[in-house]
């Protein structure tokens, strides 16, 4: 065996789940946000990710209010009472699922910032593709075995694990909690990711030192699965250091029941911050978002599967958030939810609903520049069952945002990781030193009337800009797909008109969406 193809295969075999009160735990070594972060974040910033596995319903978490006229249309066997919506402060167009209360409290107490429909282009419907592109951040069109974070780290510390745990970095680069190393940590030569051992009671594979190794392929391969272990073991010592040091004072996390998982896993990383870790970069997951059936209860639709995963992760963020500012830590550490893509706009007859493209995710934070980023999405006076909320932030803007202006890494570096350059959203409020206000932000770019709509073989667009710059306006389906590139040039500031030819198209819902290099405008048109 090829020894690089030897090193990917050793370090994720040798991946050995440890637990702390009952929890799995793993040790990302190296992860492309991760490594910079331990270089760079000697002010101890940390990111935690929650990730919301099987594709959550956005529409269902955070109600657009201003549609819901046409949501009752396209979903009532699943609709929420828009009196049992929670209300949101300063805005009466945005609610949230009325077993959120805890992340409504966090949202009027300005410690959260909702990212309007998330996602990226031509999106992918399954499981495994889409969570493989937000993990890579690949476009969709192209397949990466290298994760954002490992290929990160494999530029900032090109000799791992050989020279690792050392002086400089003793502690792990990441820890996720769970079964699995994502693929965000694989790096171009080796998966970043390595298991520790229990924290609690220390489990030994072998030793470094346990003999010497014959100079052959084998001999080294031996040493190199000597070399993983002796790290496990090291890392195990510092988690356990901090597990011994560190505590929980919130008595806000839910106990019990399906989902108090979460919670568990959030007590443990608050833990290992207050005591003393140095890991940049956590991540926990909640399972059972792929709600195809029974997603409410047909009863009473506050109920039912998705509500109990909603209440569960709402109370779970609130606990965590008041744990860390009892702990005294929570300038420091920022969370942030994702899903591998949000569910269709209309409801299937099973009171469920099918795999769809975008959904808001939720960042939070004493750090966080509250309020919603984006537009509510439009829903169409009329759907079909391929109707879906279109994207209005690429997942990438949000990635970028995270390690520029939370982690403070150069623009030349985090296109380097991303790929591109990816404009950063005013997630955070030293981002708004770039923008005159929040404000600015939102109402930068609209799209204005659409007549007539329905249309056939035209209709005409008119849309403003009040900054200028380059503006791109699209066509695209029902299913998300790109259709038509109408034009990709530069504008002064204004108002202005198109005429938008539609001969051609197939009848159905379409999307239009006007684009800047910061954010999107998105109406919907019927081609009859």
């Amino acid at each position: 065996m090829k020894r690089r193809s030897f090193i990917k295969t050793a370090a994720a075999s040798t991946v050995l789940p440890i637990s702390l009160n009952g929890m799995s735990l793993r040790s990302v070594q190296n992860s492309s946000l991760l490594g910079a972060l331990g270089k760079r974040s000697a002010n101890g910033k940390v990111l935690v990710i929650i990730q919301l596995n099987g594709g959550n319903d956005g529409l269902n978490m955070v109600v657009p209010l201003d549609q819901y006229s046409n949501l009752s249309k396209a979903r009532s066997n699943i609709l929420l009472s828009e009196e049992s919506v929670l209300k949101l402060k300063n805005t009466t167009k945005t609610g949230l699922h009325p077993k959120m209360t805890g992340a409504q409290r966090l949202f009027d107490n300005n410690k959260m910032s909702i990212v309007q429909s998330v996602g990226y282009p031509q999106p992918n419907f399954s499981h495994f593709r889409s969570m493989d592109i937000w993990m890579s951040a690949s476009d969709s069109d192209k397949v990466l075995t290298t994760g954002w974070m490992g290929r990160y780290l494999d530029k900032r510390y090109p000799k791992f694990p050989e020279d690792y745990p050392n002086a400089t970095m003793k502690d792990p680069l990441a820890i996720q909690i769970g079964p699995l190393v994502s693929l965000a940590f694989m790096g171009p030569n080796t998966n970043m990711g390595m298991a520790v051992t229990n924290p609690e009671s220390f489990y030994n594979l072998l030793d470094n030192a346990s003999g010497n190794v014959p100079s052959t392929p084998a001999g080294d391969e031996l040493a190199y699965i000597r070399l993983l272990a002796q790290q496990t073991n090291e890392y195990a010592d510092v988690i356990k250091e901090a597990a011994s040091k560190g505590t929980n004072k919130s008595t806000k996390y839910p106990t019990g029941g399906r989902g108090s998982n979460l919670a568990e896993q959030l007590k443990i990383v608050a833990r290992l911050i207050h005591g003393g870790l140095q890991t940049p970069v956590y991540m926990v997951s909640l399972g059972g978002f792929d709600t195809h059936s029974a997603q409410v209860d047909t009863s009473d639709t506050k109920e039912g599967f998705h509500a109990t995963l909603l209440s569960q992760l709402s109370a779970s963020m609130e606990a965590f958030q008041d744990d860390l500012e009892l702990l005294g830590i929570s300038d420091r550490v920022v969370g942030m939810t994702f899903s591998e893509f949000g569910r269709r706009v209309q409801s299937n007859g099973s009171t469920g609903t099918d795999h769809g493209a975008a959904a808001p995710l939720m960042v939070f934070g004493d750090a966080v520049q509250p309020g919603i980023i984006g537009n509510n999405p439009r829903i169409p006076s009329a759907t079909t069952v391929n109707d879906n909320v279109p994207m209005q932030f690429d997942f990438r803007q949000v990635y970028g945002s995270i390690l520029q202006d939370w982690f403070e890494l150069p623009s030349s570096e985090v296109k380097s990781l991303l790929g591109d350059d990816f404009n950063t959203l005013p997630i955070f409020k030293n981002n708004l030193s770039k923008i005159d206000t929040f404000a600015d932000f939102m109402t930068q770019i609209s799209l204005g009337t659409i007549f007539p709509n329905p249309a056939k073989d035209k209709t005409v667009v008119s849309y403003r800009t009040d900054a200028g710059g380059n503006l791109q306006l699209r066509l695209y389906d029902a299913l998300g797909r790109l259709v038509y590139v109408y034009f990709d040039r530069s504008h002064s500031a204004g108002e202005y008109e198109f005429d938008m030819d539609l001969k051609g198209l197939k009848p159905g819902n379409y999307m239009v969406q006007l684009s800047s290099p910061l954010k999107s405008d998105t109406q919907v048109i019927q081609v009859l």
